[in-house]
């Protein structure tokens, strides 16, 4: 797999026959394999993670389909795209296979193994997170799914956003994730790190990727660091700057 940072909490993933284009809303979107298939996953309408713009995709590539969080105005997407897009509510599945004439549009059945299977948990925020498997990879995006403490908040709300988030982590444990984009957000100052951490001891991945850190290039660096980090901290990777391209095993 070919991964590239993009903006903030957003990245293509490049697999052997499809690309995959996670919460765009601003940036270089870096050329990937003639042909393939684009599926573009916005986790919530927030304006960080979710744009319009990523509907004018649908023009410049050969087939390009949508899987958006129900949250998002449906009438946001245009007449001509609703064949190509799925909207999905937290506890969720989807089976979708492409349609083998080219044609930018779903198919609704399909022999054998679908081209892709989407399930979605709900974010402790706005939207979903997607857990996705295709050509025998599990890739998790986690939206904005976070242990989201902040200083200030009561002890009674940060209690039930940790215990919420951890629900939620519950239901992935044991599941095998190849690659994962998860949460480190610098604004929660000390607690930056909590999300991540929750993670990679109740599910963990092959390969985890930071994200929504605002720029904050020294965050991660700063989280390896950590006591907490210390057993599992090989399998977290250090972004320096958008446009930086990973290949992943």
């Amino acid at each position: 797999m070919k991964v590239t940072y993009i903006h903030h909490s957003s990245f293509l993933v490049e697999l052997d026959h499809m690309a995959m284009l996670f919460d765009y809303f601003e940036g270089d979107i870096p050329a990937f394999g003639e042909g393939k298939p684009l599926v573009v996953f916005a986790s919530h309408r927030h304006g960080d993670h979710f744009a319009p713009v990523i509907f004018e995709l649908a023009g410049k590539y050969p087939q390009v389909y949508y899987i958006l969080s129900d949250d998002i105005w449906k009438k946001r997407v245009p007449d001509s795209l609703k064949e190509q897009t799925r909207f999905m509510g937290p506890g969720e599945t989807l089976a979708l296979f492409f349609d083998a004439s080219g044609r930018n549009s779903f198919c609704g059945e399909g022999a054998g193994e679908p081209d892709l299977s989407v399930k979605t948990f709900r974010s402790t925020d706005e939207g979903v997170a997607f857990l996705i498997q295709a050509e025998g990879r599990t890739i998790y995006h986690a939206g904005d799914l976070n242990h989201w403490v902040w200083e200030g908040e009561p002890e009674d709300y940060n209690r039930q956003m940790r215990d919420n988030f951890r629900g939620e982590m519950e239901k992935l444990a044991g599941t095998h994730i190849d690659l994962a984009f998860m949460l480190i957000d610098p604004r929660q100052e000390k607690d930056f790190y909590l999300g991540m951490d929750d993670f990679m001891r109740m599910v963990g991945a092959d390969t985890v990727f930071p994200m929504h850190f605002w720029g904050d290039f020294e965050a991660a660096g700063r989280f390896k660091a950590l006591p907490c980090a210390a057993e599992y901290k090989d399998k977290i990777q250090e972004i320096h700057c958008r446009g930086e391209q990973f290949t992943v095993g």
